[in-house]
């Protein structure tokens, strides 16, 4: 059975094998033993942190094979992004170029460096094993850290954003970034993810055009790139999309992929999720609907996918199975959404 849990330091050697095969962009996974422990290490010590507000908590998840011990993919959550330094992202504009003698009214499309969405709660390091990119399973590894939002609304912003992997080539190479970033830059994409991996991306964008540019003196291909998507990002752009986060305001420095955003509240598997008390049932098997299902605790959270015959207002069943992968027994309560 796959369950997603907190990633431990045992995890490591399998998170890095996981981040070796995540795609150019996804710069919170880099394929780095040292960095990798640090994002564990601060991922623990924040799920063992008394919090009533989001501050610098990172909370780092794992979806593991609970009959290999493999891992098949990661998640993560950053409970404020920019807590320490700010969060850059390219805002979408429009500026009016008018002259009343000429009559002539233009309207041209400019990005402005911005931090609009610091503080926010940043959904990050998504990764899900290829033959589970077409599965309920990559629901699983995203959702699931909804869930568990859900469950602990204190811990983080009223508002989620998520940056989405933009377009590059077999190469590593980015329209977007040869037309603007590599201007600033003497490296080319790969190399500045990388990079950013390993340090931090602000101070590559500290770096970047404070001035507006204007999108029309761009290339084609440059501007045919803006709000694309990195075909291997192509799963998370449509779950989040589902989830309810909108995508018109805002782009990655870097790549020029879409950056999206959602009000906490009203994220699909938050508002629609429900606590409901458990019954366990020997007989109980699959049939049903398929339902995310989490056990709503802390540093033990664990988040399943169960088919299940649960009628609203009611009780649900759970066989003996699923509920020892959530570690609820007879009484308990947990937090669920179809899929």
């Amino acid at each position: 059975m796959l369950v997603m849990r907190p990633a431990q330091m045992a995890d490591l050697a399998e998170v890095q094998r996981l981040a070796a095969d995540s795609p150019v962009g996804v710069t919170s996974l880099p394929d780095d033993a040292g960095r990798l422990g640090e994002k564990i290490a601060a991922s623990e010590a924040s799920f063992a942190a008394e919090v009533s507000f989001n501050g610098e908590e990172s909370y780092f998840f794992v979806l593991e094979d609970t009959d290999t011990g493999r891992l098949a993919g990661c998640s993560a959550i950053v409970a404020s992004a920019g807590y320490t330094e700010p969060f850059y992202s390219f805002r979408n504009e429009t500026f009016v170029h008018a002259s009343r003698e000429l009559k002539i009214h233009n309207k041209i499309h400019a990005l402005s460096l911005c931090h609009d969405l610091t503080g926010n709660s940043l959904l990050t390091s998504f990764y899900v094993e290829r033959p589970l990119v077409d599965s309920v399973y990559a629901e699983l590894n995203s959702r699931g850290r909804l869930l568990f939002v859900a469950c602990h609304p204190e811990r983080f912003a009223d508002a989620v954003v998520v940056e989405i992997v933009g377009t590059s080539d077999e190469n590593g190479d980015s329209p977007f970034w040869d037309a603007v970033g590599r201007n600033f830059f003497d490296m080319n994409y790969a190399e500045a993810e990388r990079l950013c991996g390993l340090k931090s991306r602000t101070f590559l964008a500290e770096l970047m055009p404070h001035y507006p540019i204007y999108v029309p003196l761009l290339p084609d291909a440059a501007q045919e790139a803006m709000g694309q998507v990195h075909p291997r990002a192509q799963i998370t752009f449509d779950i989040l999309m589902r989830e309810g986060f909108e995508t018109d305001h805002y782009i990655d420095i870097f790549d020029g992929g879409p950056t999206l955003h959602a009000r906490t509240s009203s994220i699909r598997s938050i508002a629609q999720s429900r606590v409901v008390p458990v019954r366990i049932d020997d007989g109980a098997g699959p049939g049903g609907r398929q339902y995310l299902v989490c056990n709503g605790q802390l540093q033990d959270f664990r988040a399943v996918v169960a088919e299940l015959d649960w009628v609203p207002g009611q009780p649900v069943s759970l066989s003996r199975e699923v509920a020892e992968a959530l570690g609820v027994g007879e009484g308990s309560s947990i937090r669920l959404v179809a899929v």
